[in-house]
C-alpha cells in the first residue's frame, strides 16, 4: 500500500495516458500536463484508458518511484471524474479511497466551526 502523509499533494490527470510510459515518459507528462515539478515530492497520478489501471509516480528524495496498480474483476474500474483537460488535487483521505478502488467523491471532511476556548 502507498500512502500519502497529511501534507502530501496528489494531484491526478484527468485524461488517460498512453501506458506504455515509463518514469521519464510519465516525469514529461507532469511538466507538460500538470505544469509541476515531478522532482517535488507530489504524487502524480495517471489512468489508463479503460480506468482499470492506475500510475502513480513520486520523487522519494533520492530517485522517482513508479507505482503501477490494475483492479481485478470484470467490471473493476478507479473511480475518476470525467474526462478533461487538466488536473485534480486530491486529499490525501481521497487518494487512499481512490487507490483502494472506492468512490474517493464521497471522502469528504466535515466542517466545523473553530472553537472559542480550549479545554
Amino acid at each position: 500500500m502507498i500512502s500519502a502523509d497529511a501534507h502530501q499533494q496528489v494531484y491526478i490527470a484527468t485524461r488517460p495516458v498512453d501506458f506504455r510510459k515509463g518514469h521519464d515518459g510519465l516525469a514529461a507528462a507532469v511538466q507538460e500536463i500538470v505544469g509541476k515539478s515531478p522532482f517535488s515530492g507530489a504524487f502524480f497520478v495517471f489512468r489508463s484508458k479503460r480506468a482499470d489501471r492506475i500510475k502513480i509516480l513520486v520523487w522519494d528524495g533520492t530517485g522517482l518511484t513508479l507505482v503501477h496498480k490494475r483492479l481485478e474483476g470484470p467490471k473493476a474500474k478507479f473511480v475518476w471524474p470525467q474526462a478533461r483537460d487538466g488536473i485534480i488535487r486530491l486529499s490525501p483521505a481521497q487518494f487512499s479511497a481512490l487507490f483502494e478502488g472506492l468512490d474517493w467523491r464521497l471522502m469528504r471532511p466535515d466542517r466545523v466551526q473553530q472553537p472559542q476556548l480550549a479545554g
